[in-house]
This record gives structure tokens, C-alpha cells and sequence, in this order.
């Protein structure tokens, strides 16, 4: 039956929550509360009370009232998207989004969910914007749209529900899954030629810590960075030989496309944390030997919209 509802479009950010795409019922607690309102007005009307009749229709504009605060809670708010950091397959994709509010008055208990995931809440002020994180299960690699988000809230009694529909051109990069740790990182390239470790001065002096990478060594995390407040760090060091090495397609075990996707996506995890130089070489794509982190995304992004016809 919501189907039939659903009369709002698939819009360019940002949407606009207009008056013709907001719905409004009535909630379990609304429905007992006009319960509750006939059975005063049968006794008021049965035993002629005239303060029972104030006491009636006084609750009655109450919850008249209650209907177009909720109504307006949500009414002509601003729906924009934020920005969508990849993720693994098996984790969750993240969508931001940034509610503003154009009217010039505040919005309380604003919530938003996709599909059936848990909702996220939010309070937004007068001319001001809120950022909702929403998330949804990453089940394939590629691209992964959110779909049609709902927005909705049941402020200030929680008698009635709001809602509303945006979708958005709103998608998350869902990196492919890791193969599990086991198959050695190649050191041969394409051409049968074995990588050489570059010579580099120095004697492995720490350098630094930066932010912890998915696939780090065990042995490089800071341990004390957590008890300072950093959150997961990992330890840089200075001098250490790099090994250039290529990651071929044509070379790679296994015994499907997503099994050797799977398994490429193993080594760059892996030699990128081993500070190794590394190309990529796919069917239509080549990225020659690097390290840094946008070589390590960029590996990982020509992985995940790989397609083999």
C-alpha cells in the first residue's frame, strides 16, 4: 500500500520537501487518543456536562493542533548530500546527508532511514543544517546507490506521523572483499621479471604515524595513540627498501572473476602496508608502480568497477 503513496520523484540534490509530498496519519497513540475523545463526548453528551464538554473539544484543538506542528516540523526542509567514503563488501556503506532549514524556525526529532535500517535522528536550527549519517549493508562491489530515503517525524506529542520520500543521486564505492591473508604478494611482472628492492638511505628511523589503513601490519600500530586521543595510528619509518613490483590479472589464481578480484585486492592491501612500489595491470587498465594513498584508492576504485564481459 505505500506504493501507492509514494507519489514524490527521484530529484537532483537538493530536494525540497514540498507540501504535496508530505503525508500524515495518525499513530497508535493518536488513534487511542481520538478514542479516548468519543468516549468523553458520549459521557458529556449522555450526562448533559457542560465542563465536559469544555474539557472535549478543548483536547479535541489540541490535537488539531499537535497535526500541523507535525506537519510543519518537516515542511520545506532542504535535502542535500555530503560526501560518501568508500567501504569494503561486508561493511556498511555510509550515505551522508544535510538537512537545512530555509523558514527560519527550529526542527526537533527530524529522523531518516533507507529501507529498513535503523534511523538516524537529528535536531535541526532555525537557518541552520544538520548532517544525518545513514547506512545500509554493502553486499557487492561497484557502485551502491541509496535508493529512496524517507524522511520523517512524530514531534511534538508523537500523535501523528509525518513522512516524506527523497531520492537523490546519492552512491557510496563499495570496494571488493578481501581475500583472507596467505597467498605472498608476487614479487615477477608480467614480462617474467623480478622486482628489485630500490635502494634508499638511512637506517629505518620512525618518521611518524598517519591515520590506520585497513590492512596494516599489526606490528606498526601505535598502541599508546589510543590512551592520547588519536584513535588507531600506525607508525611511519624512514629508509626502508621498497620493493617494485606488478600485480597482474593475467597471473592471478583463481577460479571466477571475484575470486581473482578478491585475491588483487589482498595484495594491494598487503603491499601497501609493506611500503612495497606496486602497478596494477587489468583487462583495459594500467596503473604503473607507486605508493601513496591515492594510488592505494585508486588500485582499489579500478577493482571495484571492474567489469569482464
Amino acid at each position: 500500500w505505500k506504493n501507492l503513496l509514494r507519489i514524490a520523484r527521484p530529484s537532483s540534490a537538493p530536494a525540497r520537501l514540498g507540501r504535496r509530498y508530505i503525508y500524515i496519519l495518525p499513530t497508535r497513540y493518536g488513534l487511542m487518543y481520538a478514542v479516548v475523545l468519543i468516549g468523553m463526548l458520549v459521557g458529556a453528551i449522555n450526562y448533559t456536562l457542560s465542563l465536559g464538554f469544555v474539557l472535549t473539544f478543548l483536547l479535541a484543538a489540541l490535537g488539531n493542533v499537535a497535526m500541523l506542528h507535525t506537519w510543519r516540523n518537516l515542511a520545506n526542509l532542504t535535502i542535500t548530500t555530503g560526501r560518501m567514503e568508500p567501504v569494503f563488501v561486508g561493511e556498511d556503506a555510509r550515505f551522508e546527508l544535510i538537512a537545512t532549514d530555509h523558514s527560519g524556525r527550529p526542527r526537533y526529532a527530524i529522523a531518516a532511514h533507507i529501507a529498513d535500517q535503523a534511523p538516524a535522528y537529528a535536531d535541526i536550527a532555525a537557518f541552520g543544517q544538520t548532517k544525518l549519517l545513514l547506512t545500509q549493508p554493502a553486499k557487492r562491489r561497484g557502485w551502491q546507490q541509496a535508493g529512496k530515503i524517507t524522511f520523517f517525524t512524530e514531534f511534538p506529542l508523537g500523535l501523528f506521523h509525518a513522512w516524506s520520500y527523497v531520492e537523490l543521486d546519492c552512491r557510496c564505492l563499495v570496494y571488493p572483499r578481501p581475500a583472507m591473508p596467505g597467498l605472498a604478494v608476487p614479487c615477477a611482472s608480467a614480462e617474467g621479471s623480478t622486482g628489485a628492492p630500490e635502494s634508499a638511505g638511512g637506517d629505518d628511523d620512525f618518521a611518524g604515524l598517519r591515520t590506520y589503513q585497513f590492512g596494516d601490519s599489526s606490528r606498526r600500530v601505535d598502541c599508546k595513540a589510543p590512551s592520547r586521543e588519536q584513535g588507531l595510528m600506525t607508525k611511519q619509518f624512514q629508509g626502508e627498501a621498497r620493493l617494485s613490483l606488478w600485480l597482474d590479472w593475467r597471473l592471478t589464481p583463481g577460479h571466477n572473476v571475484e575470486q581473482r578480484v578478491s585475491q588483487l585486492t589482498r595484495w594491494v592491501i598487503d603491499a601497501h602496508a609493506a611500503n612495497h612500489n606496486y602497478g596494477l595491470r587489468l583487462p583495459g587498465v594500467e596503473l604503473p608502480p607507486a605508493n601513496n594513498d591515492g594510488h592505494y584508492h585508486a588500485c582499489l576504485e579500478a577493482l571495484a568497477l571492474l567489469e569482464i564481459k
